[in-house]
């Protein structure tokens, strides 16, 4: 699986960002999907997972209520819809797949290039 994140970018505080993780492969919807972020002199964290059909998510308490996690299997792709930023969400945004939900980075595999979302005060 081949994974590669977009729609970071530079936002100030309060603004709003949609990432987009596009995956390879005929098997996207076998997986579950997780969004991860590292902030500089941090090490990585999960965001947030999503099941494989979509009816689960869960999230970090950092960004619960200002993200949202979805998915298009038929697009091989799933997203993070991020409101509310501030300047504490800025890092390198990456997603990764894994067989069981689960927030733990010991069940995700096949790390994507992150995107780099910046936010200013």
């Amino acid at each position: 699986v081949q994974l590669q994140a977009s729609g970071g970018g530079r936002v100030q505080a309060g603004g709003s960002l949609r990432l987009s993780c596009a995956a390879s492969g005929r098997t996207f919807s076998r997986y579950v999907m997780g969004w991860f972020r590292q902030a500089p002199g941090n090490e990585r964290e999960f965001v947030a997972a999503i099941s494989r059909s979509g009816g689960r998510t869960y999230y970090a308490d950092s960004v619960k209520g200002r993200f949202t996690i979805s998915r298009d299997n038929a697009e091989n792709t799933v997203y993070l819809q991020m409101n509310s930023l501030k300047p504490e969400d800025t890092a390198v945004y990456c997603c990764s797949v894994a067989l069981s939900f689960g927030t733990s980075q010991s069940l995700y595999d096949y790390w994507g290039q992150g995107t780099l979302v910046t936010v200013s005060s």
